[in-house]
């Protein structure tokens, strides 16, 4: 059982705070059924959640305590038996009914949700800007409803949202196809891989991803699926792959955009807490989930 030190805040007395007018809200959206390769995702909310306890609220190299910010836990949405055909309009009706905050983390559950998450609350889906940190293009047909490799098809080809509205950042060498990638080109759909990031430094590449949406979106959705980590932070994530990006990447991304003002939401999806080895790609989420709260203190 952890030391009771008042001088070391921990993550999770943070998150049990309920503030009645707060800065973050957290929830957990567990749908597995749309995964591609069976997956226990659905688990995962939960299973986050008891890792915070590990943490801190003190980022010591960032120099960023964020205790001072505001959270309220929403617990866990009731959508793990829904099918890939209900869930999505049962999850965009849920979002619409959430009080506003000044940004929202989703806690998944497979990255179908990204797609209802994403044009839940804003109404011109024209105005919403999509960053997704992915080593996947997730532009899968639709012959097979709406799964979790087909987030970023169904919003472009279904929903509207202009494909110049989407960045990707992470994507690997073989996790995709040649065909799904015209398509992104075509789309005008903006591609950073993995070799990008090493190439420019991350923080470059997503400061011009938020700078570029900025200039015409109203407000920058963002999907943090795991798996774009390199697969030895990550083994709990089904689609990693060798060659990804490294934790420490990943975090100061997801803070970068968190710090963002037009930034209201991101969801962190893709982990089977089921498959994972001694909590390792738990620990990478909450680390992850941490860095945003971080990132949002920023803002301040």
């Amino acid at each position: 059982m952890p030391i009771d030190d008042p001088f070391w805040p921990r993550a999770d007395a943070w998150l049990a705070r309920e503030a009645a007018d707060p800065d973050i809200r957290v929830v957990g959206v567990p749908s597995s059924q749309a995964s591609l390769s069976p997956s226990r995702a659905d688990l995962t909310p939960l299973e986050v959640r008891d890792r915070f306890g590990r943490f801190s609220t003190f980022h010591g190299e960032w120099g960023i305590d964020f205790s001072h910010v505001d959270v309220y836990d929403e617990g866990n949405w009731p959508v793990s038996e829904l099918s890939m055909h209900e869930m999505p309009d049962v999850v965009e009706a849920m979002a619409r009914e959430l009080p506003d905050a000044g940004l929202t983390l989703f806690l998944g559950g497979d990255n179908a949700i990204t797609r209802p998450l994403a044009r839940m609350r804003y109404g011109d889906i024209e105005r919403i800007g999509l960053i997704t940190f992915d080593a996947h293009h997730d532009v899968r047909t639709l012959d097979l409803g709406p799964a979790n490799g087909t987030p970023v098809r169904g919003l472009i080809d279904e929903d509207g949202m202009p494909g110049v509205n989407v960045t990707q950042i992470g994507i690997h060498s073989f996790a995709n196809s040649a065909v799904y990638r015209q398509w992104c080109d075509d789309k005008g759909v903006s591609v950073v891989t993995v070799e990008d990031v090493r190439d420019e430094g991350i923080g470059p590449v997503v400061e011009k991803a938020l700078e570029r949406l900025a200039s015409y979106c109203k407000t920058i959705y963002v999907d943090v699926d795991i798996d774009v980590l390199d697969v030895a932070f990550a083994p709990a994530c089904p689609g990693a792959r060798p060659g990804g990006l490294t934790v420490r990447e990943l975090a100061e991304g997801v803070r970068q955009c968190a710090a963002h003002p037009l930034v209201e939401a991101m969801d962190f999806v893709e982990v089977d807490a089921s498959a994972d080895r001694d909590g390792m790609t738990l620990d990478a989420m909450t680390h992850l989930i941490l860095s945003a709260a971080a990132g949002y203190a920023e803002r301040e």
